[in-house]
């Protein structure tokens, strides 16, 4: 049942990376988030009031802010990396929220506002969006943690997060609130910018960062913001139509799967590697594998992915645990990338 098991995986996975890398080659203005050179730069950018900087992250251009900070503050751990910061692991962060946004994911699902609409206000993020609400906790959350880590050096006010209008109780908004509410979480993401900092400040080389390390706390810290929303935003699902709901539980168990391989979310291949996600929000009616407005291997990817998930669950996620076995050494995590690259190549 093992080995049987593990070829569930690895096919799985080798065909998103195929069709990733058939259907996309990014470069340009494509190949970042929508709106990202208005997004704000640095933490000077974000109005002052009450001598706090106030950040609204339901606010598309905002919450981008965010990331870009974050993105513009830790270029230099990562300059070998790449040029012009593209080798940077954070960009898998802002490039999913990106293609959130531009496939109206973060918009009201429940149609009551038109938060997030083209005709109403199109860089509102509804709080009704499981989308929105699980992205919080890869965007506020990794964000805190980092001004917790130093990265921002001494901050002349302290950060405070504008709440949403309602589900107040689901989120934090400070440094010490979200310490308080959710330490494990706040340290996995600390951990990441502070491994990250004290290594590349000690040597002026930076001969002493090693990406793999990085990436395995990168994506630590992930899953634990994914494991600690999912049961928290369960019920944001119904608001969504059952292929749309389906779609993102079967896409936040991949995740623990491509996490387990330290899979590297640089811009280029982060780019490529979405480019098998759906265009638009699945409706009813969408019937995998024959959505008729996707491509083949779009339909393909999202049939592996649903099969992916049904195969965990149906093992206890025993198939999960199986898989960060064999990839809990970096010898093991480098065969496995390569045994898919070369199945997605074949």
């Amino acid at each position: 049942f093992g080995l049987q098991a593990l070829l569930v995986v690895t096919v799985t996975l080798s065909s998103v990376i195929a069709t990733a890398r058939s259907e996309n080659d990014v470069t340009g203005e494509d190949a970042y988030p929508p709106l990202w050179d208005l997004a704000a730069e640095s933490l000077q950018d974000f109005p002052v009031k009450d001598n706090k900087i106030a950040i609204n992250a339901w606010n598309y251009q905002e919450r981008l802010g965010v990331y870009k900070t974050l993105l513009t503050a830790s270029a230099k751990y990562f300059a070998a990396f790449g040029p012009q910061n593209s080798g940077n692991i954070l960009w898998g962060l802002p490039l999913q929220h990106g293609w959130q946004y531009r496939t109206g994911r973060l918009a009201d699902p429940s149609g009551v506002t038109s938060c997030g609409y083209e005709n109403g206000e199109p860089l509102c993020q509804s709080v009704r969006s499981w989308w929105s609400c699980m992205n919080y906790y890869l965007a506020i959350i990794p964000f805190l943690g980092a001004v917790e880590a130093g990265l921002f050096g001494q901050l002349p006010y302290e950060i405070e997060i504008l709440p949403p209008e309602e589900q107040r109780d689901d989120f934090c908004y400070s440094v010490k609130d979200c310490w308080s509410r959710m330490p494990k979480l706040m340290d996995d993401w600390k951990a990441f910018f502070e491994v990250n900092n004290n290594k590349a400040v000690s040597s002026a080389h930076f001969s002493s960062f090693n990406l793999d390390d990085a990436l395995g706390l990168m994506w630590k810290a992930h899953t634990t913001s994914i494991a600690y929303g999912a049961p928290k935003f369960h019920d944001s699902l119904k608001y969504l139509s059952d292929p749309e709901a389906n779609f993102g539980e079967d896409w936040a168990n991949a995740v623990d799967f491509i996490a387990a391989t330290h899979f590297c979310t640089d811009l280029p291949t982060t780019n490529n590697f979405q480019a098998f996600l759906p265009q638009r929000m699945l409706v009813e009616g969408d019937v995998l594998p024959s959505i008729s407005d996707f491509s083949s291997q779009q339909n393909r990817v999202l049939v592996s992915l649903r099969a992916l998930h049904k195969a965990n669950k149906s093992t206890g996620g025993f198939l999960l645990k199986l898989w960060q076995k064999v990839m809990s050494t970096e010898a093991g995590r480098k065969m496995g990338r390569q045994l898919i690259e070369s199945l997605a190549s074949s």
